[in-house]
C-alpha cells in the first residue's frame, strides 16, 4: 500500500481495486429513504463521512468483498444487493496510497425496522436521510446519487421489493415501500393495488391480520414461478 505507482505511459496500469457499498434502508413508518454512512478514521478525508468501503483482498471476488462490507456493518435477514457501476477515472486516488484506485460500487436495499447496526460507537456509523446528506469524502456523493437513481428504476421494472419484504406481507407494506422510495408523486394506493394484483405474481395466503388502524388486511406471498415468464419482457412493474 505504500508504493508509488509508475507514471510511465509505456507500462500497464497499476491500481488497487476497491468496493464501495451504497446501503439504502426504507423507513416506511416515517416515510424516509436512508443511506448508511461511516466516519473515516484515516487520511485522506479523516473525520468525514463516506460510504462503507474496502479494498479487495487477495483471492477475494468483488461480490464477496461487497458482502463482507455488509456483514461488518449491519445484521439483516432480507436484503437486495446488485453491482452498480465501476468508477475508474485515472485521477481516482486510493484511500491510503498514491496508486490509482478502481472503485466497483454496489447498492443494497433493506428495511429499516429489520436492520441492526454493527459499530464500535454510534458516532462512527449512522443512517442519513438521502434528502439531507452531509459532505461526503471522495466522489461518494456521485456514487450515492447514481445508486438512488438505479434503485428507483429497479423498483419500476423489477420485483426487488420482495427480496426485502418478509415472506408474507400486506399490500399496504408493499405500497409504503414503493411510496417511500419513489416519492410523493407515486400512484395512490387503490391504483397501485389494482395494478399489482393484475400481474398475477402474488398468492393470497388466506390469513388476515388486524392493523392498529383500519380493517383486517390479507397477507400475500410473492410467487417467483408466476413471475418467471415476465422476467425478460419489457414492462412497467408498477
Amino acid at each position: 500500500m505504500s508504493e508509488v505507482c509508475s507514471q510511465s505511459k509505456k507500462v500497464l496500469a497499476d491500481f488497487k481495486v476497491g468496493v464501495d457499498n451504497v446501503i439504502f434502508s426504507v423507513d416506511s413508518e416515517e416515510n424516509r429513504l436512508l443511506v448508511l454512512l461511516v466516519k473515516r478514521q484515516d487520511e485522506p478525508f479523516l473525520g468525514q463521512w463516506s460510504l462503507p468501503g474496502t479494498l479487495v483482498r487477495q483471492g477475494e471476488s468483488l461480490e464477496a468483498a461487497a458482502h463482507r462490507i455488509l456483514a461488518e456493518k449491519i445484521r439483516v435477514n432480507n436484503l437486495y444487493l446488485e453491482q452498480l457501476y465501476t468508477f475508474s477515472e485515472p485521477d481516482y486516488a486510493a484511500r491510503e496510497s498514491l496508486c490509482r484506485y478502481l472503485s466497483v460500487s454496489y447498492f443494497a436495499l433493506v428495511r429499516f425496522e429489520e436492520v441492526e447496526l454493527i459499530a464500535k460507537g454510534e458516532s462512527e456509523i449512522v443512517w442519513y436521510m438521502v434528502k439531507e446528506l452531509p459532505e461526503l469524502a471522495f466522489d461518494h456523493h456521485q456514487i450515492l446519487q447514481y445508486g438512488a437513481q438505479r434503485l428507483r428504476n429497479k423498483l419500476e421494472y423489477s420485483p426487488i421489493a420482495f427480496d426485502v419484504l418478509p415472506e408474507v406481507f400486506t399490500l399496504n407494506e408493499v405500497y409504503q415501500l414503493y411510496a417511500t422510495v419513489l416519492g410523493d408523486n407515486f400512484a395512490d394506493y387503490s391504483n397501485f393495488r389494482t395494478r399489482l394484483l393484475k400481474l398475477g405474481i402474488l398468492t393470497e395466503t388466506g390469513i388476515k391480520i388486524s392493523p392498529r388502524v383500519g380493517r383486517p388486511a390479507s397477507l400475500y406471498r410473492f410467487d417467483a414461478k408466476a413471475f418467471a415468464p415476465l422476467k425478460d419482457k419489457p414492462f412497467v412493474f408498477i
